[in-house]
């Protein structure tokens, strides 16, 4: 038995594994987009493949959550000759139709854009069409046709000798961590990959729940080498800050937000402050056409959410309806905000303020000295968000240059994923004497070491850094 590091190796982005049986029969955990990776517009379409493996000969794919790291390139799988299922829970395939939606609608209005360019421009954007770099709704919906979903903690027998189960992760809506149990020459091999790990009270989300020892462990490292900060609640965390920029003074305060996930934590949070503590209701608007169509999901989906969730749901009806809250949808309304002259809080994607709406309303706010930008999540390196956080003074968007005069701002208790201490608990529930390898994964190279090197210490002496696209036998 083989398995192959075919993404987020010493990055935290494009999540793929491939785990090659002894009989030749091949399973691919997630199948992400690396958002790292740089399109070469000069690079012959008459490559084989747009994978490194042959996806015709793919038996099976298994999905830990939705987000595009994650799910991206699922729809050109099936336009390489993949013709199998693909195994997730219920919620995630409903957030992963509305994801991969969303990527092809973002595929077609470059393709749009592309013809009303140079030739040439239009020449380099078939060719990504052809290659597989881009895909369209077709794709996802022919993809979607072949996605089987299974329950949380219920082993799914493949055949005889294959077994998968789905353990609750936290980190988003139906995440899981998986287990493979491989019977092969009357000898049981298990194999955990632990997805992105969630963290405790969480808003919304369940808690990570406690995963069985296994002979080889995949762990995400997101965070290994960084402990989150704040160590107020939700609550108070985001309560101190709308007081500070939207009551003590006349100000809009912009989050950037992921449309999947975050926004609905910070709108059941706000939700909750109003409800609970009678905070003021400070005019909320939700940029983001996609936050509207996720927030339905997770409406859908009550018995996935924690007890805390479903509880305040039981007592007040709804989760999201924070008062004085508007989902803008169209461009026009979102441009107009602009003009309004109120406090305000102001909810739009992308949370690394890198693609998205949110663009125009940092560029509209940024010189503000009554604005405050309010960073939530992890920022990779190159967006707005970084450059933010590092202080400088001056940014770029979309080729205009901006004064930094808004405050900026960071709290992390809405970040998704465990820090160091949570995935010392996840990797802990292991015996080191039972657990033969641990491969670390999704993380920065830095985080990976640093973790690496405390897993030494705790007497988990085999610990692999895999290199992109390096095969193991176990």
């Amino acid at each position: 038995m083989q398995l192959s590091f075919l993404g987020a190796a010493r990055q935290v982005t494009g999540s793929m594994f491939l785990l090659q049986l002894e009989d030749g029969y091949q399973i691919l955990i997630d199948c992400g987009t690396d958002m790292e990776r740089k399109i070469d517009f000069e690079e012959p379409v008459e490559q084989k493949s747009f994978f490194p493996f042959d996806a015709s000969l793919i038996n099976l794919v298994i999905l830990t959550h939705a987000h595009i790291d994650h799910s991206g390139n699922i729809p050109m799988l099936y336009r390489e000759g993949y013709e199998g299922q693909i195994l997730c829970t219920p919620p995630t395939a409903d957030l992963a139709e509305l994801l991969l939606m969303d990527s092809a609608s973002l595929h077609l209005r470059r393709l749009k854009a592309a013809q009303g360019e140079s030739r040439k421009k239009h020449k380099q954007m078939d060719r990504l069409l052809r290659k597989g770099d881009l895909y369209l709704q077709k794709d996802v919906e022919n993809a979607m046709d072949n996605f089987v979903t299974l329950q949380f903690n219920r082993k799914f027998v493949v055949f005889p000798g294959l077994e998968i189960t789905f353990v609750p992760a936290g980190h988003l809506l139906g995440a899981a961590h998986v287990l493979i149990s491989v019977k092969e020459n009357g000898e049981t091999k298990t194999i955990g990959f632990s997805g992105d790990i969630g963290r405790t009270n969480y808003p919304l989300h369940i808690d990570p729940q406690p995963f069985p020892e296994v002979d080889y462990l995949v762990c995400e490292t997101t965070y290994g080498n960084r402990i989150h900060a704040d160590k107020d609640s939700p609550m108070d965390a985001l309560g101190k800050v709308i007081q500070e920029t939207c009551i003590d003074r006349p100000g809009r305060l912009v989050i950037p937000a992921f449309s999947v996930g975050r926004t609905q934590a910070v709108l059941y949070t706000l939700n909750k402050l109003i409800e609970e503590r009678n905070f003021p209701a400070v005019r909320v608007f939700t940029d983001s056409p996609m936050g509207r169509s996720s927030t339905k999901i997770y409406s859908k989906y009550l018995s996935y959410l924690n007890p805390e969730a479903r509880e305040f749901h039981k007592e007040n009806d709804e989760l999201f309806d924070v008062d004085n809250l508007i989902f803008l949808q169209t461009e026009k309304e979102s441009k107009a905000i602009k003009d309004y002259r109120e406090p305000c809080i102001i909810i739009s994607s992308s949370g690394m303020i890198s693609g998205g709406r949110v663009e125009q309303h940092i560029a509209d706010n940024i010189s503000n000295t009554y604005a405050t930008i309010l960073l939530i999540g992890y920022t990779a390196e190159g967006t707005l968000g970084r450059q933010l956080l590092a202080g400088t003074d001056r940014i770029v968007v979309k080729d205009r240059e901006y004064k930094v005069n808004a405050q900026i701002r960071k709290i992390d208790v809405f970040s998704g994923h465990a820090d160091q201490t949570g995935l010392l608990d996840f990797v802990k529930q292991q015996k080191p004497s039972k657990l033969k390898k641990i491969f670390l994964s999704h993380g920065e190279e830095e985080s990976m070491l640093e973790f690496s090197s405390i897993l030494n210490g705790l007497g988990f002496s085999d610990v692999i850094l895999p290199q992109k696209e390096e095969t193991f036998e176990l």
